[in-house]
């Protein structure tokens, strides 16, 4: 049965963006999606361009708000940055939230997002696996 993730960032347009489109890419059984707080209504172009790099871009991913999103069932509720983790909802139904936070490569050199894509494929992915297979070993951080 899969599982679904919902990544929470504040403007939903750089690390919760790749962070979605990486789980969806790289981990079998566990589908995601993406949203923020206070979303900025855009896809920043160098998240857009790393995942195409890394061939893995779709159309589909864009900002989207967190009211749009409340209502939908999911197993697991990230948030990525600290805005997010300070500011998340309570959610209509009881779902498991953890916080994994990265540093915002908004408005830095295309680097900053390789660096970014790179940090969450290491620390992120193997989290959410670990949790949504029932590893109580993990704290949330």
């Amino acid at each position: 049965m899969d599982k679904k993730v919902l990544i929470l960032c504040t403007g939903n347009s750089c690390r919760s963006i790749i962070a979605e489109a990486l789980i969806n890419a790289e981990l079998k059984g566990i589908s995601a999606e993406s949203s923020g707080v206070k979303a900025s209504g855009r896809v920043n172009p160098n998240a857009k361009r790393v995942l195409e790099t890394e061939g893995i871009w779709k159309d589909e991913y864009h900002s989207k708000t967190l009211d749009t999103m409340i209502d939908n069932d999911y197993d697991l509720v990230v948030t990525v940055c600290g805005h997010a983790q300070e500011t998340c909802p309570m959610f209509p139904k009881p779902v498991k939230t953890i916080h994994v936070g990265f540093d915002d490569p908004d408005g830095k050199e295309f680097e900053a997002f390789e660096a970014t894509l790179a940090e969450i494929r290491s620390i992120l992915l193997p989290k959410i696996q670990k949790v949504l297979s029932g590893d109580n070993t993990l704290q949330d951080t």
